[in-house]
């Protein structure tokens, strides 16, 4: 008897086909928004539409109003279901090392020469890409299973520069909370707390009363 061992793309591919996205018919939606930066707090309202572009609604803080658009679009950004031949179409892939707790490394060729990955069990637990001019690391640890792909729920990221090496910023622990909303899931909370230097930062974004917009006629 053979086995057929899958080839690092097919691999990869499945662990991609396997994250949680909207699909196109997904209508946008809107919620209250309230934003905690350590001890400030900042209330207000949020739209994202069909298109996936935010607007943010009552609140005159630019710095909180450019955070929070941020993180709107972010959360969007990640649930667009693009296929594997757009995003990934211009790479190669190989096998990597696998580490002690059985995620398998993916190392990319072609377009993302130097970019790697992590999977295990159907679920991309590393990710390590160089994107506007830095590195970004992501490690996911725990992932909500939705019965329909998984979304992340505890993971942190630290960026990198790329010539050097050499760390910019602290390490971001990130948790995810999500509702299910219409037969979609959205985030109702993030929190983010980012170690810099011994300084602890702690930013909440908590979004309450979602609720699907009305699909354009």
């Amino acid at each position: 008897m053979t086995v057929t061992q899958l080839s690092a793309q097919e691999f990869f591919r499945a662990a991609y086909d396997n994250r949680y996205t909207w699909d196109k018919n997904f209508p946008g939606y809107s919620a209250d928004i309230t934003y905690r930066d350590n001890d400030k707090v900042i209330t207000g309202k949020v739209i994202v539409n069909a298109e996936l572009k935010a607007e943010i609604l009552g609140v005159d803080d630019e710095s909180a109003k450019k955070v929070i658009h941020g993180q709107a679009w972010e959360i969007a950004i990640h649930r667009v279901r693009r296929t594997f031949e757009e995003t990934h179409g211009a790479n190669t892939f190989r096998y990597g090392a696998t580490d002690e707790n059985g995620a398998v490394e993916i190392l990319m060729g072609g377009k993302a020469e130097g970019d790697r990955y992590k999977v295990h069990n159907n679920v991309v637990t590393l990710v390590h890409r160089h994107i506007h001019g830095v590195v970004v690391t992501i490690n996911t640890f725990n992932v909500h299973d939705t019965g329909e792909g998984y979304l992340s729920h505890t993971y942190d990221s630290v960026y990198h520069d790329p010539a050097t090496g050499e760390q910019r910023g602290g390490v971001s622990n990130f948790v995810d909370e999500y509702d299910k909303v219409g037969g979609y899931f959205i985030l109702n909370r993030r929190e983010i707390r980012t170690q810099t230097g011994g300084q602890l930062s702690v930013q909440e974004f908590v979004f309450s009363n979602i609720q699907l917009l009305e699909p354009a006629a």
